[in-house]
């Protein structure tokens, strides 16, 4: 038994075919050139544990500078809402963030930047930006956690890098 394609059907079966190999070849030059890649060497966390020991403890939370000038904050997310609710940071100056659930799936957005993380109970997650200019910046969850989930967010200033660097000094100098 002859199987037949009609001519018009053929022409729309490679247009298809050719919009399916250019988007597998962006995804794949984009993740060669581009550095893209999925996370690896992901850190497990009890999250039951999390306010018990660790970088994670509510008095080891916040923002730190290490003797090399790197940035570091250490958060947690919880219903309802980041803590500590509040962080001062410097402008242009790469600032890497850990992140830890205490319960449920959340998302943290800084609205106007490239922030944006999910925050998965059980795992660290780990992103490292820069705030380009000064100014406040609203730290949003979003990824829906629950009834309170609208309420959910923090504040982060961002300060002149002169105005940070006279009010907080490496640690170990």
């Amino acid at each position: 038994m002859a199987f037949h394609i009609h001519p018009l059907e053929r022409k729309w079966l490679y247009a298809a075919s050719a919009a399916i190999a250019i988007f597998i070849g962006s995804i794949l030059l984009t993740a060669l050139f581009g550095g893209i890649h999925p996370p690896g060497h992901m850190e497990i966390i009890d999250s039951a544990r999390l306010h018990l020991d660790g970088e994670f403890m509510e008095d080891k939370l916040g923002v730190r500078t290490e003797p090399d000038g790197s940035v570091h904050v250490t958060l947690v997310a919880a219903r309802y809402g980041f803590f500590p609710r509040q962080i001062e940071l410097p402008a242009g100056t790469p600032i890497t963030f850990r992140i830890a659930s205490a319960d449920v799936l959340h998302g943290m957005h800084a609205p106007m930047t490239n922030l944006s993380t999910m925050i998965v109970p059980g795992y660290v997650s780990t992103v490292t930006t820069a705030f380009p200019k000064p100014g406040e910046y609203p730290m949003l969850c979003n990824e829906f956690c629950g009834m309170g989930h609208d309420h959910m967010w923090s504040k982060m200033t961002v300060v002149s890098k002169e105005t940070w660097t006279a009010a907080h000094p490496p640690a170990g100098r």
